[in-house]
């Protein structure tokens, strides 16, 4: 890309920013000079009432001179009280109402009409109110003369240390596949939520929780897109809970991206009026709430019918700009509020980052951070093209994208939460997927890059990591690494497994150490401590375990992990060790479908790492063809109970028909050649 063309598309974005800037304030702004009317009507409805609670339609006209920029008084004799409301905010003293209008609804012409709604609570008894007063003028229906009301004043420009309050967050903790979930809250396995989970999060460190929400199935439908009471309910109860526990609350607009909001390019006008309207009646909702309360404004922002990523990064702009001014106009604590605003698809690419770089700027809006998500380098996150371990090409990945990260925006001032963090295919369901070793270097490498470069991040929970049955861990250790890389770095290995054959002669075996910063301790079996120069030695980074103590330590033999070792270091927290028996695997002949094939295998205290799978001429075959090496669980998967792998429909969906020759590779070293025919649906396999 030349510069000439740079600088045209720079000069083109900051006037596009610009004209969405006067539009959206144009269209959003309340206007300052509210007329008082004098003459007015107001119609008052139950529609539906239950024990302890009702819904209310308020109607009022308009029936004197016009106004912009509206406030309805009444008091209510039975003691009611409004505990949600929509196209209105609604404040109360004591019976004292007040309902001051939205943006969006600030204007009412001559015999015009405005309404809003809300939903409240009763106890004694729900009596309606009968006097009504809008912007002084008590409604007679009749019209009467004016009198002036006082002006209201814009709220202060945002103001605070974003910085500051993005630093404060960390670390955090997302409530994933909850709230998000689709169509309700436990669709996806996760149980409710109780308030005693979030003050398990607050306990075990964690100082924010995003709290992700799917809103298009708990909303009605255009014009006003009024969200279910109910939904809005619970979603407020678990944002109290979590303030109650001294938790930040993120609260965003999720599965949103791909449900609706992706179609913007093609429909601007429905979708910004869904995209305002439901930001309208959660910034009403919330309004009050504590500044700990955060906004993003969507959640991994996705769009179709764009000409490519420039022209997607300018309509998320508009959307993201429209976000800011509607918090700002919406009063309250909204006002100062920090929002949170991401790139587009949240990735870290240069683009993307330039381009909300230049949209933050554009709004000079000091209480505004940034958010990108990171899994990973691909093939290390889903297990495919070999990518079994940390390596070189997974780090540098990670530092090459948080780099950019610092120096496009924190650099700048601008702060940044990593809002979602984890690896594509972790789950406590599938393992295997990600050797824990190797995870553990990923995990403990996140902590440090994300720390030292200032930036906040948050786990992508969905119930891998804290069993939500019983709150605790489901892998203690992981979660100790995780904890420590908040404050210091802890040191790891070159594996945390040593396989040891099951007949002949046992040698010395050796790892090296990544001490990060660290000095070695000590080797502990249990309560027992190790003999350093009997039992192991240290040279440099080089962790080498005697023939004796291995032999020692696998005592019979039996298949699988005979024992394990903790290395202790200065710092951080202990590396594990699984001193591990094994005998080659093997593999018999099997008959099957491309639906249903099941090679046995007797893994004999080995496991799978990888596996690739080729034609006769060398190509690879099956599911991405541009790697021979297969992606774990998707195209197979082993069974270590039933002594199988099973081979997956979607292997052979993408296999053409003749033979295909799998090389199995196990974490021991083992590679075992296995050869399958395919024809048509009909598969067969044998050990080559």
């Amino acid at each position: 890309m030349n510069s000439q063309y740079l600088r045209t598309a720079r000069r083109r974005v900051a006037l596009v920013v610009g004209a969405v800037l006067a539009l959206l304030t144009a269209g959003l702004m309340v206007a300052g000079n509210a007329q008082a009317a004098a003459g007015c009507q107001v119609t008052y409805a139950v529609p539906s009432q239950w024990q302890g609670g009702f819904t209310a339609d308020v109607k009022v006209t308009n029936l004197g001179d016009a106004v912009n920029g509206w406030s309805l008084t009444w008091t209510f004799p039975s003691g009611q009280r409004v505990t949600q409301a929509w196209n209105a905010t609604v404040t109360s003293s004591g019976d004292q109402v007040t309902a001051r209008n939205m943006s969006y609804n600030a204007a009412i012409a001559t015999n015009a009409t405005v309404s809003f709604g809300f939903n409240g609570s009763w106890s004694g008894g729900n009596t309606a109110p009968t006097s009504f007063a809008l912007n002084g003028v008590t409604c007679t229906g009749t019209v009467g003369t004016p009198t002036p009301t006082p002006t209201p004043t814009d709220p202060p420009p945002p103001a605070g240390d974003a910085m500051a309050t993005v630093a404060a967050m960390q670390p955090g903790w997302n409530l994933g596949n909850t709230l998000d979930a689709i169509p309700d809250e436990t669709a996806w396995g996760n149980p409710l939520v109780t308030q005693a989970l979030l003050r398990q999060i607050k306990s075990q460190g964690y100082n924010s929780i995003r709290i992700p929400v799917t809103w298009s199935n708990h909303h009605g439908p255009a014009p006003t897109y009024t969200i279910d009471a109910a939904w809005m309910g619970r979603v407020r109860q678990i944002v109290d809970w979590a303030l109650a526990e001294g938790l930040y609350v993120l609260v965003n607009l999720h599965h949103d991206s791909w449900q609706w909001i992706n179609g913007y390019p093609g429909d601007r006008t429905t979708v910004m009026n869904r995209y305002t309207a439901l930001w309208t009646q959660i910034a009403t909702t919330f309004r009050n709430h504590s500044s700990k309360l955060v906004f993003e404004s969507i959640n991994e922002p996705q769009f179709t019918g764009t000409s490519g990523d420039a022209q997607s990064d300018e309509v998320l702009r508009e959307l993201n700009v429209a976000f800011v001014l509607l918090l700002r106009q919406s009063g309250g604590n909204n006002a100062t509020r920090l929002l949170v605003l991401p790139t587009l698809n949240t990735n870290s690419n240069q683009a993307q980052l330039d381009a909300l770089a230049t949209t933050i700027s554009q709004l000079g809006d000091r209480n505004i951070a940034a958010t990108v998500h990171f899994y990973g380098w691909w093939p290390f996150s889903v297990n495919i093209a070999g990518g079994t371990r940390y390596d070189a090409n997974v780090e540098q990945d990670m530092v090459d994208g948080f780099d950019r990260v610092h120096d496009t925006l924190v650099a700048r001032g601008i702060p940044v939460i990593v809002g979602e963090w984890a690896l594509l295919s972790y789950d406590y369901t599938r393992p295997g997927i990600i050797e824990r070793g190797e995870l553990l270097k990923y995990f403990e490498a996140v902590g440090y890059q994300a720390r030292i470069r200032k930036l906040t991040t948050m786990l992508w929970d969905a119930g891998s990591f804290l069993n939500r049955n019983d709150l605790q861990w489901r892998d203690p250790g992981l979660y100790a690494l995780m904890k420590a890389s908040w404050t210091t770095r802890s040191a790891t290995a070159s594996s945390d497994q040593i396989y040891v054959r099951r007949s002949g002669t046992i040698t010395s075996r050796s790892l090296t150490l990544n001490l990060n910063g660290a000095s070695f301790r000590s080797l502990r079996h249990g309560s027992t401590v190790l003999t350093n120069g009997t039992d192991y030695t240290v040279s440099g980074n080089t962790l080498t375990l005697t023939s004796a103590a291995l032999t020692r330590l696998v005592g019979n033999r039996a298949p699988g992990v005979n024992a394990s070792l903790e290395a202790t270091f200065s710092q951080g927290v202990p590396w594990s060790i699984s001193i591990i028996s094994y005998d080659p695997p093997t593999q018999t002949a099997a008959n099957g479908t491309t639906s249903s094939l099941v090679i046995p295998t007797q893994f004999r205290g080995d496991q799978l790492a990888t596996m690739e799978a080729t034609y006769a001429d060398g190509s690879p075959a099956g599911p991405a063809n541009w790697t021979s090496y297969k992606e774990f669980w998707s195209s197979f998967q082993p069974d270590y109970g039933a002594n199988t792998i099973i081979m997956k429909p979607e292997f052979f969906a993408e296999v053409n028909d003749g033979v295909v020759t799998l090389t199995f590779h196990f974490w021991s070293g083992t590679q075992i050649t296995y050869r399958v025919t395919k024809a048509g649906t009909s598969v067969t396999g044998s050990p080559a």
